[in-house]
């Protein structure tokens, strides 16, 4: 895994921890969605935090984000609480595949409406900024109606990078794609994360592209951390062949 994290620009920045989660639990009355969940991210890593459906990935981030109140535990960003002090959430922001964007704007008046919501001071050269980095400056004057899914994913992922977020939440940022697309966008994604040195967690069901993109995983099963570490530790720990099959392992109940 050596010169797989080098690649990925795993170095010093990751003695910085960006997202602290300490015994993190929440409960939907007799429900516990996210139980005794604990984890860590430093600058710049890149973690995949992979489960079944209804494992508490969502769950988790929404808390993450601030948009569910944990029933215990706790959540700082960059040493701050998001949930008492909302200043912390200016250092994050979110992507996920099923939002969307109004359909009669254009990609620049959509972008330029949130730059300015984010509060930035020149939104117009934040939003050509950013869509140089992503290498799609041509996306500039098209309808977000006339995009396809993988040029609309992009525009998501362009949002999310307005305001420089150091913590970058992505809930399933490929899920709509062909195969090129996604291909295309996880280059992406990993040439700006070495770029902009951002942090970022990814919610992904693809374990190919966990495996691709992560330098650790967090796995999670009926609300709980089962596994940590590296794509090749979490595979040797369930013993399997590759992630996916131990992602099968682990939901369908195998020791």
């Amino acid at each position: 895994m050596g010169n797989c994290t080098r690649a990925l620009g795993y170095d010093e920045r990751m003695t910085t921890t960006v997202l602290d989660v300490r015994n993190l639990t929440k409960r939907f009355g007799d429900v516990i969605a996210v139980d005794d969940v604990s984890f860590e991210i430093g600058g710049g890593e890149m973690v995949g935090l992979v489960g079944q459906n209804g494992a508490g990935k969502s769950t988790t981030i929404h808390m993450v984000l601030g948009l569910t109140t944990p029933s215990s535990g706790s959540i700082t960003i960059l040493g701050r609480d998001p949930h008492h002090d909302r200043s912390a959430l200016q250092q994050v922001n979110f992507s996920a595949a099923y939002t969307s964007l109004p359909q009669t704007l254009s990609v620049e008046e959509n972008l330029i409406v949130f730059a300015r919501l984010y509060g930035l001071r020149k939104p117009r050269r934040r939003v050509h900024e950013v869509l140089e980095l992503l290498g799609v400056p041509h996306f500039a004057p098209m309808r977000t109606r006339s995009l396809s899914s993988g040029q609309a994913t992009l525009v998501h992922i362009a949002k999310a990078l307005l305001n420089k977020p150091r913590l970058l939440l992505l809930d399933e940022p490929t899920a709509s794609l062909d195969p090129d697309a996604a291909d295309r966008t996880r280059g992406v994604l990993r040439r700006v994360s070495i770029d902009e040195g951002f942090t970022t967690l990814i919610t992904s069901h693809n374990m190919r592209e966990v495996e691709e993109m992560c330098h650790r995983i967090i796995f999670i099963h009926r609300g709980r951390v089962v596994a940590t570490g590296s794509p090749a530790e979490v595979t040797a720990a369930y013993g399997s062949p590759d992630l996916e099959s131990a992602f099968l392992r682990v939901t369908r109940g195998e020791p």
